[in-house]
């Protein structure tokens, strides 16, 4: 069993060979993210990735009157701080802890000499990376063709994913805020799903009772962020096992 905090709860940071994960475990400094801190803004440099465990991060634009809305969200799956290894250390977004918990962080000089060594960091982070992609396009096109309930369900799903528990601390503001919609749509959304049997709500606090009535009721655009990222980080092969199939390749 994992030990509490234990980086290895990151499902990147597990997946990566021994020897990889060994060589900057000393590095890995594990901070506590309180809900709404500000982790990077529009235009700041980046100067660490974070690995949550189980905090959830929210990656959303803000536009020039203030309005925000969430393209994404990263939780014990990923990692925040993809400008680092893209090239681009900046990036136009903002990321906010929407789900208080603790994460580990890296020093963005330790990570890029990581990744000059071509071990199995790399195209780990790049698998994420095309994963998160998928989950930006198709959250685009949910906020654009299907209902705020349906919405709705897909974040509660998602966010549901990255947690241990079925209880979110989280108001009505707060994810109207996320879904870039009317605090009032949230509220009879949420009193929809309560009727139904899936939720349980009341002051800051949202409760699902039934998981599967939840899924039932969600658009098509849960699975298809489900389904791509478990193809591209669940995969039978292990990156350290492709790794060292080249290795031997490469030797022969």
């Amino acid at each position: 069993m994992l030990l509490p905090h234990s980086p290895q709860q990151n499902h990147l940071l597990a997946a990566l060979a021994t020897a990889d994960f060994e060589r900057i475990s000393g590095d890995l400094e594990q901070v506590p993210m309180a809900l709404g801190e500000i982790l990077y803004e529009p235009g700041g440099q980046l100067l660490h990735a974070y690995f949550p465990t189980t905090a959830v991060v929210s990656l959303h634009y803000v536009m020039a009157s203030g309005a925000s809305a969430e393209v994404a969200g990263v939780g014990n799956e990923g990692v925040v701080g993809i400008p680092l290894f893209m090239g681009g250390n900046t990036t136009s977004s903002s990321a906010v802890v929407e789900i208080a918990g603790f994460a580990y962080r890296l020093s963005a000089l330790v990570l890029k000499e990581e990744l000059v060594r071509g071990g199995t960091l790399l195209p780990l982070l790049l698998r994420y990376t095309q994963a998160l992609m998928t989950q930006m396009g198709q959250t685009a096109a949910c906020n654009r063709h299907h209902t705020i309930e349906q919405q709705l369900c897909r974040w509660l799903l998602l966010t549901l994913d990255r947690m241990t528990t079925t209880d979110l601390v989280m108001t009505q503001e707060l994810i109207a805020s996320m879904l870039g919609v009317r605090r009032e749509g949230i509220t009879e959304a949420a009193g929809k799903l309560q009727q139904a049997g899936y939720i349980r709500y009341r002051r800051g606090h949202i409760a699902v009772v039934e998981r599967a009535g939840l899924e039932l009721h969600a658009c098509e655009c849960y699975a298809v962020v489900k389904k791509e990222l478990n193809r591209l980080l669940s995969t039978p092969t292990r990156l350290s096992d492709m790794q060292s199939t080249t290795v031997l390749q490469k030797t022969k």
